[in-house]
């Protein structure tokens, strides 16, 4: 079974039914519309808007689009990016290249133009599907893409040097192409976050994506009923893979464009959504919204929200004691994983390990974990090592870099480069990322424990810890802490707060200053390193 069987098995079961609910909170016509109607109606500026898709009509338009491609020359095996913010569009055209036998390639939106240009020919790709928001990017480069043969443009006013993709849609047969896929023909390339340099293009076969959707429904139990309320970028491995919870059960999912706390609280409430996967900076700020009066629960109807689940960074459990105080009914889980494993879950919570807060769990549906010394043998229970994962969702390698994926694929283990623990339970607690260890008088010091501590400070918003170099020390502990609104903490005050701390973990210095994190929530700490101490700290950190 590959994923693409899931959509052809929920178009046969639920033609009729609501698929997907994109909700864009910056306007809205006079009354909700189905996708057939959309073409017929003028939005008016101002108001949110809903567009919906029927489980019959994500199919004929993931059908269309394959046929498109295939008569175009597609042939199984190329390559297929998509450049699209979060939108209607986005999964029937993933799903139309899976059905063409191709390999689809989403891109970061993010990406400057050079960078597209990067991830293009580092992939192969030879069509490209994107949208308004980046066609001054495109017009930079497309005289530059001699592997592209076909661009289609996702909008009104197609620019000259690409198709529309709504026209040749239109033309195209809503037959299934009906391809014979396996599950270990190539799927996927997913770059990875880019938060420690260039992005590598990660390789997965069908069997990745199908192990995915299993693992997700495992561990949520999702039912025909549950409503998915999916916030984060859709070109993440983490969005998708949760999304495919859904897919498995033929439920609803809503898109929702907008990350204001109000934006969220009014999604779940008249959407009905009874799943909610938020990355930690909207937890905090529903949280604090709630503390500052400025929004209340009993506003809206949340009684059929049951799982708030968090993953893509490391969860403060100081937020999670917060959340549940305020939100008692909630199931809670986190889910940890990476785009080389395709994403959430080699690692889970689990539901009923609230106890547990703060680890980020044990080995996940189907997966095997070990935490190994530098020569990867396994370290015993409560001592720091590399974690280590196996399973189906094993990515097949970094494409064209077999150098980069020896270092990191060891027969069936992938090599996380996280640094992390095992509790007496079998939890596993994560310290930190290998390269993010700061080495301070012959000291390892872990920034994530240090960060965990600090926030619990009421006044502090965020913070990442970083090393600076020292001529003494070789490097210090230097925190980047972003306070709340209103808050008035010191730097004196801060420090004071710090005593609790062994004396070695202290920060040396403390900077307030915005924390950056990246559209899947990671702190973005090479722009923080480069900021605050130069290319000449990255280089050692990347050489360590």
């Amino acid at each position: 079974m590959t994923i693409v069987d899931l959509l052809n098995q929920n178009a046969s079961l639920y033609a009729n039914e609501t698929a997907l609910t994109e909700i864009n909170p910056c306007f809205e016509p006079e009354s909700r519309i189905t996708w057939r109607e959309y073409s017929l109606v003028q939005p008016e500026p101002g108001k949110p808007f809903h567009r919906a898709i029927t489980w019959g009509e994500f199919q004929a338009r993931a059908n269309r689009f394959a046929n498109l491609l295939m008569s175009r020359g597609c042939r199984p095996g190329d390559k297929v990016a998509i450049l699209l913010m979060n939108s209607i569009e986005w999964l029937p055209v993933y799903f139309g290249v899976l059905k063409a036998g191709a390999v689809v390639v989403p891109l970061n939106y993010r990406y400057v133009a050079e960078e597209i240009r990067y991830c293009l020919e580092k992939a192969d790709c030879s069509v490209l599907v994107f949208g308004p928001e980046f066609v001054g990017r495109m017009e930079e480069i497309c005289d530059r893409l001699p592997g592209v043969r076909h661009m289609f443009y996702v909008g009104e006013d197609c620019p000259t040097f690409a198709d529309s993709y709504e026209k040749m849609i239109s033309y195209c047969t809503d037959a299934d192409p009906a391809l014979p896929l396996r599950e270990e023909d190539d799927a996927a390339i997913y770059f990875s976050s880019g938060t420690t340099g260039f992005p590598k293009a990660i390789l997965h076969p069908h069997r990745s994506l199908i192990h995915a959707a299993r693992v997700e429904q495992n561990h949520h139990g999702q039912t025909h009923e549950d409503v998915f309320l999916c916030i984060p970028p859709l070109y993440h491995t983490g969005a998708k893979m949760h999304w495919f919870g859904s897919l498995m059960s033929g439920g609803r999912a809503v898109l929702l464009k907008g990350t204001r706390p109000e934006w969220i609280l009014r999604a779940v409430s008249e959407e009905h959504c009874t799943i909610v996967w938020l990355l930690v900076p909207w937890a905090q700020d529903i949280l604090d919204a709630i503390e500052r009066g400025e929004l209340h629960p009993e506003d809206y109807s949340l009684g059929q929200w049951r799982l708030m689940h968090i993953g893509a960074q490391p969860v403060p459990p100081s937020l999670i004691h917060r959340w549940l105080t305020v939100f008692p009914h909630h199931q809670y889980d986190t889910n940890y994983g990476l785009s080389e494993s395709i994403g959430p879950g080699c690692v889970h919570l689990g539901v009923g390990n609230t106890d547990k807060v703060g680890a980020i769990g044990r080995a996940g549906y189907g997966w095997q974990v070990r935490i190994v010394d530098e020569h990867e043998r396994p370290v015993p229970r409560g001592e720091v090592g590399e974690l280590c994962v196996r399973g189906p969702g094993v990515m097949k390698c970094y494409y064209k870099d077999p150098q980069a994926t020896a270092e990191v694929l060891h027969g069936d283990w992938l090599l996380t480069g996280d640094m992390a623990m095992e509790d007496e339970d079998g939890f596993i607690y994560l310290v930190d990322r290998k390269k993010d260890v700061i080495i301070t008088g012959g000291e390892n010091l872990y920034p994530v424990q240090i960060e965990d501590f600090i926030r619990r400070n009421d006044a502090v918003k965020d913070v990442a810890v970083i090393g600076l170099p020292d001529p003494r020390l070789g490097e210090i502990a230097a925190a980047i802490v972003e306070r709340k609104p209103g808050a008035a903490l010191t730097e004196e005050e801060l420090m004071r707060f710090c005593h609790e701390l062994p004396r070695y973990k202290r920060p040396r210095r403390i900077i307030f200053a915005p924390v950056p994190r990246n559209p899947t929530g990671k702190i973005e700490k090479p722009k923080l390193r480069r900021q605050y101490c130069g290319e000449s700290l990255v280089a050692q950190q990347i050489e360590r």
